[in-house]
């Protein structure tokens, strides 16, 4: 076994990834991951100063590039797929982050917040990666031709809420991360014969402003965690980028779940 062997396993360099929702949150912590293991990184987000910001201040790890999107229709996801053509011939590693939460008591949960949440969480993800097929495969065939040993990936952000119950009344959020969690298994048997991986991550408690509870109140969250803290910033990039590189490469349809133990802590 060479001597850099673990730093190849890892390594994302001359890669080209596109981290969607990568300008806040747990998207930048992927996408800050990628960077530092030497991947060309495009974000994109609704938000078009934001995601332009993050990019620049994101710039200081690696090459990195906003394409504002608002992945909320197809049209926004179809503007996207085109911006990004502009850009690159193939795609190496696709991450599905970009989502939305709804919380009302069942009672009065309107048909705008399933609508809203299930869209983006559950439609987006799978219309955007059908639209990035070809890019997809362009990039497991210059591996395969090139006797490389990688695969082109699809990284799905799901949560441990399409896992498990929380006590939120938060029904098309949970039932949209259960639902992509699938999702994920069916895409992977579909694509994994053309050299493309997809699997999922199911993040816990980590701070942002989707999880503002972990964001505002972490020493609280921290004590119903049995690893008694939230989640940083190098727990969710080191879990997409062992999915990300040749590491994963033989991960097919599976979640990773990384919570510090919450899962099983809710029984």
């Amino acid at each position: 076994m060479p001597s850099n062997f673990t730093t190849n396993l890892f390594s994302l360099h001359g890669r080209v990834a596109l981290v969607t929702g990568g300008y806040r949150g747990i998207g930048r912590m992927i996408a800050t991951g990628f960077l530092q293991q030497g991947a060309t990184v495009y974000i994109c987000g609704r938000k078009a100063l934001e995601c332009d910001t993050a990019a620049k201040e994101m710039s200081a790890f690696g090459k990195c590039i906003s394409i504002p999107a608002d992945l909320s229709s197809m049209k926004g996801v179809e503007a996207l797929v085109k911006a990004f053509k502009a850009h690159e011939s193939k795609l190496d590693i696709l991450v599905n982050n970009a989502g939305a939460a709804w919380a009302e008591p069942f009672a009065d949960f309107p048909e705008k917040g399933w609508d809203k949440v299930v869209d983006l969480n559950l439609k987006t993800p799978f219309f955007l990666t059908l639209a990035l097929h070809p890019e997809l495969q362009k990039s497991a065939r210059q591996a395969a031709s090139s006797m490389g040993s990688h695969c082109a990936k699809v990284i799905n952000i799901a949560s441990i809420d399409g896992i498990s119950v929380n006590p939120m009344e938060t029904y098309s959020y949970a039932a949209s991360k259960a639902g992509l969690i699938h999702l994920t298994k069916r895409m992977a048997l579909r694509l994994a014969p053309e050299g493309i991986a997809v699997s999922a991550i199911a993040p816990g408690a980590f701070a942002s402003d989707m999880n503002t509870v972990a964001r505002d109140q972490a020493e609280e969250t921290a004590k119903r965690i049995p690893s008694r803290r939230i989640g940083t910033a190098e727990d969710m990039a080191g879990a997409a980028i062992y999915l990300a590189s040749r590491a994963g490469d033989y991960v097919v349809g599976s979640t990773l779940i990384v919570d510090g133990g919450v899962t099983y802590a809710r029984g």
